[in-house]
């Protein structure tokens, strides 16, 4: 029987001790890993987020197996919310296997009953270790962040359009790019100024003009910022975990499930109407370290004016384009980066390696063909 949630008097809120991040672990490890085990990149990448995300290192090599039941008996006074970051947990640990082997969604999915909670990626992992891809991708949409997407959502974008499609280009909208234009008059601390640096330093066209990102996905530009992040495709996984995390409505995992399916196992092709698959980029060297860091960073931001979370995909940049980033960063506890995710790679959009070669010699030829000189602000390939 299916272990219910908790009554109020009865949740456990404090953070997990040693024991129980262990314990947790082990369920964890239990519920991914294929036949002989949980692979090398499993342990490393779940030992990782446990330990950037509690304080508490465990032990990830020859642990005992955990049924379903034990596990979630174990999780008798965690309430919904923490089971559901567990079970997320889990959903991530099974999106880096390729092939995904069924048996592993169904043991999944046989946790996620037990702990009496449910996340919509379930039926994206699913359609992954069936092979149904195509079907995968529509799950995506509708279960996933975009799942309720309406044309009032669209207001925080400011396209002068509806935008009936989340990840909707938009290409043709004067107003909407004087708008990106303008920030270019801004103080040059302010978060507004130094996006507008951000983009001009890569060549990235502003929404509204051709060949530009959708305005949704632009949002996650104004996190590179905030945040310090670069724009090689390993970053990208960085800020999304770090916006995932940030977000405490459950469907904002979905948007971390989707850049793991583009950059490591390649089950998306395509994805938030502009990424391209490219598969490889988590399990490199420190990838794991660094989007445990990001999950941490993103676990302690808030909103504003004491609100315990923030939808980073959903703020209206514009209108706190003119604060400077060291205060936005305070007022949304935007703390730094560990020494760890830094000493694995982790670099800022400014810094030698926060660009690619390809934007950095896409941002160089068009400022040649426009007559001026290129500013990179110290990012390098």
């Amino acid at each position: 029987m299916p272990t219910p949630l908790p009554t109020p008097e009865k949740t456990l809120l404090t953070p997990p001790d040693a024991v129980e991040v262990q314990a947790t672990t082990d369920g964890v490890l239990s519920a991914i890993q294929p036949d002989g085990g949980p692979t090398e990149f499993q342990a490393l990448l779940i030992g990782a987020a446990f330990e950037s995300l509690t304080g508490h290192a465990p032990s990830t090599e020859d642990r005992p197996v955990v049924s379903a039941v034990d596990f979630a008996v174990g999780m008798a006074n965690r309430n919904e919310a923490f089971r559901n970051r567990i079970l997320q947990t889990m959903i991530l640990g099974a999106l880096v296997l390729r092939p995904l082997p069924t048996e592993v969604a169904d043991r999944i999915e046989a946790f996620s009953r037990e702990l009496s909670v449910g996340d919509g990626m379930l039926a994206v992992a699913r359609r992954f270790a069936e092979g149904d891809l195509g079907l995968a991708a529509v799950d995506f949409d509708r279960n996933g962040y975009t799942s309720d997407w309406s044309a009032e959502r669209s207001g925080a974008l400011h396209a002068s359009a509806e935008l009936t499609d989340a990840w909707q280009q938009s290409v043709d909208d004067a107003e909407l790019a004087a708008r990106w234009h303008a920030l270019a008059d801004l103080p040059g601390d302010t978060v507004g100024r130094r996006i507008w640096e951000f983009y001009q330093a890569r060549g990235f066209s502003f929404p509204g003009e051709p060949g530009s990102a959708p305005p949704l996905l632009a949002q996650h530009d104004w996190v590179h910022v905030l945040a310090d992040y670069g724009t090689k495709v390993e970053s990208e996984l960085e800020v999304f975990a770090f916006i995932a995390r940030a977000n405490d409505d459950p469907r904002g995992f979905s948007l971390l499930a989707m850049v793991v399916s583009l950059f490591e196992t390649g089950y998306l092709e395509t994805g938030a109407g502009l990424f391209e698959a490219f598969p490889g980029q988590l399990s490199r060297d420190g990838m794991a370290v660094r989007v445990a860091d990001a999950l941490r960073r993103g676990a302690l931001t808030h909103g504003f004016d004491g609100e315990p979370d923030i939808d980073f995909m959903g703020l209206d940049w514009f209108a706190v384009a003119d604060r400077p980033v060291d205060e936005l960063r305070r007022q949304l506890n935007v703390v730094p980066k560990s020494e760890g995710a830094e000493a694995a790679g982790s670099v800022g959009p400014w810094s030698p390696g926060g660009i690619s070669e390809f934007q950095f010699a896409s941002a160089s030829k068009r400022a040649e063909e426009l007559g001026v000189p290129y500013e990179a602000n110290g990012a390098t390939p």
